[in-house]
């Protein structure tokens, strides 16, 4: 597992943790700190949605090794 890797599975362990938040406590976390869909927030949830979709790869190439 590469850095990027790894950054990248953090920034997802924030977002479904803020996620959770929502769900559970109608709280969200990131806007609550930068603020309600802020420039800091909106880049904050832009890079934990580019970060989702890197972890995808992560998933097949887990699957091409073991194959």
């Amino acid at each position: 597992m590469t850095v990027f890797d790894r950054i990248a599975l953090s920034l997802v362990v924030v977002g479904a943790v803020n996620w959770g938040l929502v769900g559970i406590f109608k709280f969200n976390l990131v806007s609550a700190i930068f603020g309600e869909m802020s420039v800091v927030s909106r880049i904050i949830f832009a890079l934990v949605g580019l970060a989702g979709l890197w972890c995808v790869t992560l998933i097949f190439r887990k699957m091409d090794r073991h194959e």
